[in-house]
């Protein structure tokens, strides 16, 4: 995985003016879309787009400093239609206009290339189960909230404080398969997603599929397939969070499994606020 993301690093540098079709990129290196995406994110701190975007507009500029005169010839040599549409993305990225950037020279945010590089340790084993399942349904109360990486996400605890402690109890009684107990469940979600965007998550159970799901609930069906379980305990949410990155800088490259599309699901075996015992259900397949 790696070296299939360092390619494509080289494949955005190779040209500018040329979109970029990952899906093809991903079919001639073994692996999915969705995979490379999610490995990419995780890795880089951003998403693919937001990086390709970011470069594209560090060589931009570079062009408009040096003199470029005809800003459709820089828009259409980087993959933009429009000046209009070049000079939004130029701005987003710089925080200035193009014509400002070729007459004062910046202040500019350049974008190095990357180099994905790993260095695999070992010296921390990974508590990891591979686990296939059964159709599913998870069910439970849903709301729509910003994607944050870091630290507590207000959203969440806004939705969860909402929920009475009978319906807490009345979610458990519902449970009736594995993972057992009251789960976090995050979906709707692009695994090219920065932060701040809009995800779904649901504070719910795991139903079977003949199991009814009362009106009042909203639901996700899932299909039969395989689940990575990681096992986490720590100060909460670093330690989860924590979690989450290793999966990607260390487990991932290391073990023959790819993310497939589908929830993530945290399940809590002991919180007390501040301090959590959790497991983390990722879904994966073969790679």
């Amino acid at each position: 995985m790696i070296g299939t993301l360092n390619a494509l690093v080289d494949l955005v540098e190779r040209d500018a003016s040329v979109e970029i079709d990952v899906v093809a990129f991903a079919g001639e290196h073994g692996t999915t879309e969705y995979h490379l995406r999610r490995m990419f994110s995780s890795l880089a701190g951003m998403p693919l787009s937001e990086y390709v975007r970011r470069r594209r507009m560090t060589l931009a500029a570079a062009e408009l400093v040096g003199g470029a005169p005809n800003l459709l010839d820089v828009a259409v040599r980087h993959a933009y239609g429009s000046v209009e549409a070049f000079g939004r993305a130029f701005r987003s990225v710089h925080g200035i206009s193009p014509a400002d950037a070729r007459r004062d020279g910046g202040p500019l945010r350049t974008q190095p290339t990357l180099r994905f590089r790993l260095s695999v340790e070992g010296s921390i084993p990974m508590d990891v189960t591979i686990t296939h399942r059964p159709e599913l349904v998870l069910a439970g109360h849903a709301a729509r909230v910003p994607l944050i990486h870091v630290g507590v996400n207000p959203h969440i605890q806004q939705h969860i404080a909402a929920i009475a402690p009978e319906e807490h109890a009345r979610l458990k009684a519902l449970n009736d398969t594995e993972p057992r107990g009251i789960l976090a469940i995050t979906d709707d979600i692009d695994p090219d997603a920065p932060e701040g965007t809009e995800l779904t998550y649901l504070h719910g159970v795991a139903l079977q599929p003949s199991t009814p799901v009362p009106g009042d609930l909203d639901s996700i069906r899932l299909d039969a397939g395989s689940w990575a379980v990681f096992s986490s305990t720590g100060p909460f949410p670093d330690t989860l969070q924590t979690l989450w990155a290793s999966t990607a800088t260390e487990w991932f490259p290391s073990n023959p499994w790819r993310l497939r599309p589908g929830p993530s699901i945290v399940r809590y075996l002991a919180f007390t606020g501040t301090h959590a015992t959790c497991e983390l259900w990722l879904p994966v397949e073969a790679a």
